[in-house]
This record gives structure tokens, sequence and C-alpha cells, in this order.
């Protein structure tokens, strides 16, 4: 497989799209810094304005907040992974923020949309890797990009190539 590309042209840019082998099969993983993009993209789009409201209508100010964190981080994580469970779930495994970056996240062995539990435990999972910060540096290292939510859920993000974007 890799005897027809040379390690120059790929750090040169002039390959693109890098394949990887995955049991007899050609996966285009999505690389950490489109899945950092996504995630950032994610955060301000869906976490932010439930973390927002919680301080300013649930809790009543900013004070109050600091007063009652860990309640202040409770009510504004739960929402926040329903509605990414309710995205993954409905959007063929892709939130906001992988639909911007043509992404999709499936199961890792069938490469089809994951399960409904495979995404609940993948989210939140995701809670507990955010908590670990060694979790995501396995991502850096490891050249499918996977990280521990992915082990433990068994899937993997992958670029959507059925849905290009207009660029």
């Amino acid at each position: 497989m890799a005897k027809d590309r040379r390690f120059r042209d790929v750090k040169k840019g002039k390959i693109k799209n890098i394949k990887r082998e995955v049991k007899d099969r050609i996966v285009p993983f999505a690389s950490s810094r489109l899945r950092a993009k996504a995630f950032i993209t994610d955060i301000f789009m869906l976490f932010m304005p439930f973390v927002y409201f919680v301080i300013y209508v649930v809790m009543g100010s900013r004070e109050d907040a600091s007063h009652e964190k860990l309640l202040t981080w409770g009510y504004s994580l739960i929402p926040f992974l329903i509605i990414l469970t309710i995205f993954m779930y409905k959007d063929r495994g892709r939130t906001p923020g992988e639909r911007s970056q043509n992404l999709k996240v499936v199961d890792f062995n069938s490469l089809e949309k994951p399960s409904l539990f495979s995404i609940i435990f993948r989210n939140i999972t995701l809670i507990l890797t955010l908590i670990i910060p060694i979790a995501w540096f396995v991502m850096i290292f490891r050249k499918d990009s996977r990280t521990l939510h992915d082990f433990l859920s068994n899937t993997c993000v992958i670029i959507d190539d059925s849905n290009p974007q207009n660029s």
C-alpha cells in the first residue's frame, strides 16, 4: 500500500487524502486537525448557549453560578449531550461541527451509522475523556486519530465522501 506514494510527497502536501487500511479495507480517517475544528465548532454552537442560559436564567447571575459550579456544569452538560445525541442519531452520525468539516462518526467494524446505544455511550464517555487530559493526546499519536471514547464505543470518525462540500 505504501509503495505507491513517497513520504516526501505526503510531507509536501502533494497527496491530500491519506487513506489507511483497516482489515483489508481502505478507510479515510479524519485527521486530528479536522476533528479539533469540528469539536470547537460544536462547543461554540451547541454548548455555549446552554452555559449562558444556565448562568443567567437558571442560576440568576454569574456570581450565583460561581458558587454552584458543579450544578452549573451539570445543568449545561446534560442538555448538550442530549442535543449532541439527537444530531448524531438523526443526521447519519454527524453533528453541526462534523457537518461543517465534512466528517461523520461510523461504527468501526461495519463503517455504517452507529447504533443509538453506541452514540449515547460515546457521548457520555466524551465527557470522561474531557476530564482526562492524556485521552486527547492519544488522538495525536495514532494514525487513525481515534480517541479513548472512540475505542470504548467502537466508533471512528471518517471523511464523508458521499456529501462533498461546495467550495
